[in-house]
């Protein structure tokens, strides 16, 4: 049975409340990678992977999961600004389906606008230089997107509670 695909937005009541979560930044050429704490509080990046074929990354994500003992995988999903989808979301969209054949872990999508700017301008700020840059704003970006998961779900989690 494929695993759970949606937005944290509307599953984020189906996640157990601690265990570390899997953060992506999907990419045409890589795919960033970032993980949490299992109590969720810090998001950092682990590694970007050189997209293959699509059987090669998901056993390369696949295999980041079990070793990091990940319960969900957060996926960016790169809207426009006005909100709609357009080709790069709908290719984000196809991947979390097929991912989710191959894995019972929920794939959840969080909305990525900005995420690789907001990076970007962090590591200038840090004076990285543009290699330096380029060989981590993947897995920065994917940690961006994972931290906002997290803020969200801290914030929900509050909420549900009182």
């Amino acid at each position: 049975m494929p695993a759970l695909v949606s937005p944290l937005t509307e599953a984020w009541t189906l996640l157990p409340e601690n265990g570390a979560l899997l953060g992506l930044d999907l990419g045409t050429k890589t795919i960033g990678v970032a993980v949490c704490d299992p109590d969720r509080r810090l998001a950092a990046g682990v590694t970007t992977i050189a997209r293959k074929a699509f059987q090669a990354d998901a056993a390369m994500l696949l295999g980041l999961a079990t070793e990091r003992s990940a319960v969900a995988i957060v996926l960016g999903l790169p809207l426009n600004m006005d909100g709609s989808e357009g080709p790069r979301a709908q290719s984000t969209r196809a991947f979390a389906r097929n991912l989710a054949k191959l894995t019972e872990l929920p794939i959840l999508f969080w909305d990525e606008r900005l995420s690789t700017a907001a990076v970007e301008r962090d590591l200038i700020a840090a004076d990285a230089s543009r290699a330096r840059r380029a060989a981590v704003i993947d897995q920065h970006a994917a940690a961006f997107i994972l931290q906002g998961a997290l803020d969200f779900l801290r914030h929900a989690r509050a909420r549900h509670v009182s």
